[in-house]
Order: C-alpha cells, then sequence, then structure tokens
C-alpha cells in the first residue's frame, strides 16, 4: 500500500513549554502514521506569534521547499489550526497538499467511523470545518489524486456553493437529532429498569478497548493506532458477587480536539455523563502521561461529568518504570492482558460501590425466588444464609440510594 511521505511544521510560541510542544509534536506523527503515511522530516520554529499570513515564517517557507523537493514529500501538516488565507498561500508557494491538525484528525475519525450515525458526525464536523475555508482551498479543493486529508464528503459537496453545503448541514444536524432522541428514549429506559452503567474513558491509545475486551469476553476494533474505537460500544457485564452492570467503551480523548469535533461528537460523549461510574484507563508506561491525564479531566469537566465516583487504572503496568506516581486516586495499576488483574479490577469496582451505597439485611421465604434473583442481579450481595428453623433467607447487601427494590426491602 502507497504510504505518503509527511512533512510536519510547527511553531513554538512563547506560552508554550518545551513538554507540551514536543508532546503535540509525537502525537501529531502519531496521528500521520494512523491515517496511513510517515513522517519523513519535522520542521519548527520559535515565533512570538504565529504569522498571519503564512503560519511559519518567510525563512523557513525557503527551507521547508527545500526539505519538499529532496525528501519527495507529498503532504504537509501543521501542527496548528490554519486559516483559510494561510492554507492558500502556503499551497501557493509550496506547491503540494497542506492540511492541519484538525483535518488530519477528521480524516482519521472519517476512516474509522462504522455506524450511520458515526458517520454522519464526521461529514457534519468536516463539513463545518470546511464552509470557511471554501475560498482559500484554491488547488486542494479539487481533491485530485485522494489522500490523507481527502475522506468524508465527496467531490461534488465540497466543489459546490455555500448554499448547497449549508442545507446538507442542516439536513445532517436533523437526522443526528433523530438518533439523538431515540438514544435519550433508550437511556430514560435503562434508567427506569435501574440499570447500572460504567462508561471507559481515557487518553487515545492507552488500552480502553483491550481492556473493554478482557471484561465482557468480546472482540472489538484493538490496535496500536489512535482513534481505534469511535462509535461507542456497550455489553452487559457481572461482578464476582452477581450483580450486573452495562459497560461501554468511548472514543479517546485528545488534547486540542476541533472544536467542531467536539460539538458533533457530543452525543456520543454523553454516554460518559449518563453514567453511574467511569473507569480511567491511562497509558502507565507513557512519559507524557501526566498532560494526558490532564487532558482527560478537563474533558469530563466540559461534559459535567467530573463529579462520577471513578477508578483510575494505570494500564501497561509490564512496560512501565519503578519509579511510578499516581495523579488520580483511587486508582490500580495492571495489564490489560493479565486476567488475575481483570478480576482485581472487578472486585475493586465492587468495593468501591459498596463504600456508596447503603447497606441491607432481609429475610425472605424462598418463595420469594423473584426478588431474591432481583436482589442477586441489581444489588451487590455479600451474605447469603438459609434459616432451617424459619425456612427463608437471610440476605445482606449493598444498595443504590435511588434504587426501586428499596421501597420493596423496607416493606419485608
Amino acid at each position: 500500500m502507497f504510504e505518503e511521505r509527511i512533512l510536519i511544521i510547527a511553531v513554538k510560541s512563547n506560552k508554550q513549554t518545551e513538554d507540551r510542544f514536543q508532546s503535540s509534536l509525537e502525537e501529531l506523527i502519531s496521528l500521520g502514521k494512523t491515517a496511513g503515511g510517515t513522517v519523513e522530516k519535522v520542521v519548527t520554529q520559535k515565533r512570538n506569534r504565529i504569522h498571519p499570513a503564512t503560519y511559519i515564517g518567510e525563512g523557513k517557507i525557503a527551507e521547508i521547499k527545500e526539505v519538499i523537493d529532496t525528501e519527495e514529500i507529498d503532504l504537509v501538516i501543521s501542527n496548528d489550526e490554519l486559516s483559510a488565507g494561510q492554507m492558500r498561500n502556503l499551497t501557493d508557494y509550496l506547491g503540494v497538499r497542506i492540511i492541519d491538525r484538525s483535518q488530519l484528525i477528521l480524516d482519521i475519525f472519517a476512516m474509522r467511523a462504522r455506524t450511520k450515525e458515526g458517520k454522519l458526525q464526521v461529514e457534519l464536523a468536516q463539513l463545518e470545518y470546511m464552509l470557511p475555508r471554501l475560498h482559500g482551498q484554491g488547488v486542494a479543493m479539487s481533491r485530485l489524486g485522494g489522500g490523507i486529508g481527502t475522506r468524508g464528503p465527496g467531490e461534488t459537496k465540497l466543489e459546490s456553493d455555500r448554499r448547497h453545503i449549508s442545507r446538507r448541514i442542516y439536513d445532517i444536524k436533523r437526522r443526528l437529532k433523530l438518533v439523538v432522541n431515540q438514544r435519550d428514549q433508550y437511556r430514560k429506559r435503562r434508567k427506569h429498569n435501574d440499570v447500572f452503567q460504567i462508561a471507559i474513558v481515557g487518553y487515545t491509545n492507552a488500552g480502553k478497548s483491550t481492556l473493554f475486551n478482557r471484561l465482557t469476553k468480546s472482540d472489538s476494533l484493538e490496535e496500536n493506532l489512535l482513534f481505534a474505537t469511535l462509535d461507542p460500544l456497550t455489553r452487559k457485564i457481572s461482578l464476582p458477587s452477581g450483580f450486573e452492570l452495562l459497560i461501554t467503551d468511548t472514543v479517546g480523548f485528545l488534547q486540542e480536539l476541533p472544536t467542531s469535533l467536539i460539538a458533533s461528537f457530543r452525543s456520543t460523549l454523553e454516554e460518559v455523563t449518563e453514567s453511574d461510574f467511569l473507569l480511567h484507563v491511562v497509558d502507565g508506561s507513557d512519559p507524557d502521561q501526566a498532560q494526558q491525564q490532564d487532558t482527560v479531566n478537563r474533558l469530563l469537566e466540559d461534559l459535567g461529568a467530573q463529579n462520577l465516583p471513578m477508578l483510575t487504572l494505570y494500564n501497561k503496568k509490564d512496560l512501565g518504570t519503578d519509579d511510578f506516581f499516581p495523579m488520580n486516586h483511587p486508582y490500580m495499576r495492571i495489564s490489560a492482558y493479565d486476567e488475575d488483574d481483570i478480576n482485581k479490577v472487578l472486585k475493586k469496582i465492587e468495593k468501591m460501590l459498596q463504600e456508596e451505597w447503603e447497606d441491607y439485611k432481609v429475610v425472605l421465604n424462598p418463595e420469594n425466588g423473584r426478588l431474591i434473583n432481583n436482589l442477586t442481579t441489581e444489588t451487590i450481595i455479600k451474605d447469603k444464609a438459609f434459616d432451617e428453623e424459619k425456612n427463608s433467607y437471610v440476605i445482606r447487601g449493598f444498595i443504590r440510594q435511588d434504587h426501586s427494590l428499596t421501597s420493596l426491602l423496607k416493606e419485608q
């Protein structure tokens, strides 16, 4: 398969720390690989502010042009979002296709989207990104030859006038609204049925899908690439006591996600806000894990999910270093491939829920089989004994404060 040869250009402002700047470059290199290219060279420049006309200084442009010719570069990717004018000017100067970080991320999302809703959301984000930049596209708008940054809406959509694109945006929003309403109904039904929900969150490529597959014994997509999961998956699992819950794998978080993408994927991320408990998976072997945890915590705040009970799982402990220092508590160090660790995670979740929930004790006759079964799957039973003299079960356990069984237990 043909791999496009990529050149990355980046401006480091005085406000940015060296660590933050380097981590954004590393991430952009990974994104380029995920999109199917190879980064041949990175050209950086320190500036007080980004050049309004060309993003990078004129002296650097000559250097970049030289690299493009000697390295036979197919595509230039900018580390920051480019305006229509900057994109047009750089294309004119350099004579190759230019995209920015946001376009690259949107392109990967277009490649990864599997469901109808996912595809619509990506197209909406791409169209909203393109609309204000229509005049700046120039040669790039023709999309000749395809390649990274050209997936998603077809040529005719992007080459037609603003009215056509605006109409398409309106149409997609209308269709997505129907999907969101359907999901709302589904959520309300789950809440009505007292279904407990856990969402797996974390930075992209932290190992969320691997953990999800091990917990649910399923085989969703697992790849060492950014955004391996795009459309949320939900499965039912049981904790050691028999308590049943739903667990959802969500799209990976990333620093500096395009704003149009956050907006259009808000409905997907609402799975997080509707959850009762979060598993925050961190790549414990990544040198930039502190920055990644900050990004996830900030996005959770944006979603209004920062106060949900959360267990942080520092994954890939086999690749990590000994001088480990956890940022978040409570936490566990695990390897998602270790069966013992997966069992420990389930026990830890159960222990944390017991600390949050109310304890109960109830005496039930054997003919109350349905209620006994409901207690097994919808509460955490710690002790269940049969009293032969009284011909009854004595059950002790923990239950959520707002659970519908609470009133039933009080009647017993």
